[in-house]
């Protein structure tokens, strides 16, 4: 009798003992709950839907230079090759680009003119941060001062000199040329860059951005320096 009595105590002990030890760990490790409120979520399921159309659009513009290679192909692989070969070099910037988009002048500040202080190159690191700026707002062609900014373009100090492509930057007053694949992307880019705080950073600088408006038409050079294929080899003929 005492040892089915036994028994079943153990078997409650078990069974409290389990109870607690699953109530400690809840308790513990809480469920993540999303915490953020309606708005909050929809500006998100707004990018994501932004970022796919953004995505179909890309995947419909070349299914359509696919069907147009497959078309020429046929006809002619000549004019098929040197058409995609001159689309790449537009798309890396070697050719000009002529299209909408904004122009930005970097100007001294007037607190700085007005104060009589010396008026400084801009700093690498701050160019830099604005030209990410502007690629995350999804640029297709941007050029500082004359200069055309590709994959390979490097910013950086030289000799206390500001530089793009080895090539020194000149103090404010100077433009930089954004171009952007419709004049819808401008107006967008336009708003961003004005809602922006990039514009904080360059008034600690005593210097500040002045975003004109939108165009229609903006010519931008393409880059006149050599290429560096480093990993490109050329292949003889009849190979």
């Amino acid at each position: 009798m005492k040892k089915a009595v036994y028994i079943r105590f153990t078997i409650i002990l078990l069974i409290v003992g389990f109870m607690l030890a699953v109530q400690y760990n809840t308790v513990k490790n809480p469920e993540a709950r999303d915490t953020r409120d309606i708005w909050a979520i929809r500006q998100e399921l707004a990018r994501e839907t932004e970022l796919h159309s953004e995505l179909l659009s890309e995947v419909r513009m070349l299914e359509q230079t696919i069907g147009k290679y497959e078309n020429m192909r046929n006809e002619s692989p000549e004019v098929a090759l040197n058409d995609t070969v001159n689309q790449l070099k537009k798309d890396i910037g070697l050719e000009a680009f002529d299209g909408p988009g904004l122009t930005i002048t970097v100007k001294p500040s007037l607190e700085s003119i007005a104060m009589g202080q010396a008026i400084e190159g801009i700093s690498p690191d701050l160019l830099i941060r604005l030209v990410n700026e502007i690629n995350r707002f999804k640029s297709k062609a941007v050029e500082i001062d004359g200069k055309r900014i590709i994959y390979s373009s490097a910013i950086r100090d030289v000799n206390g000199k500001t530089t793009v492509n080895n090539l020194t930057i000149r103090n404010a007053p100077f433009t930089i040329k954004i171009g952007t694949s419709t004049f819808e992307d401008a107006k967008k880019m336009y708003n961003q860059l004005e809602a922006s705080a990039i514009g904080d950073d360059f008034y600690i600088d005593n210097l500040t951005l002045e975003i004109g408006d939108p165009e229609n038409q903006l010519t931008i050079s393409g880059y006149d320096q050599s290429v560096n294929n480093q990993f490109l080899k050329e292949i003889p003929g009849g190979e």
